[in-house]
């Protein structure tokens, strides 16, 4: 997963995955969801991002190893 900050747009991009982007949705007026061709989400692009997170607050965790 990679996570990217654009100051020059203020959009924040989170890639989930390397799939090929085969239909972008629109879930909000600045919420933009990429999906492969099987369905699963493969980014998410947050616009105007400044004002619905804290950019420059970025905290992971990692609940545990999945079996």
């Amino acid at each position: 997963m990679k996570i990217r900050y654009f100051s020059d747009t203020d959009t924040l991009l989170l890639s989930l995955s390397e799939n090929p982007i085969a239909e972008s949705t629109d879930i909000g007026e600045d919420v933009l969801v990429d999906l492969d061709e099987r369905g699963r989400v493969v980014s998410i692009t947050l616009e105007h991002a400044t004002q619905q997170t804290d950019v420059n607050e970025l905290s992971y965790h990692l609940a545990g190893s999945a079996k």
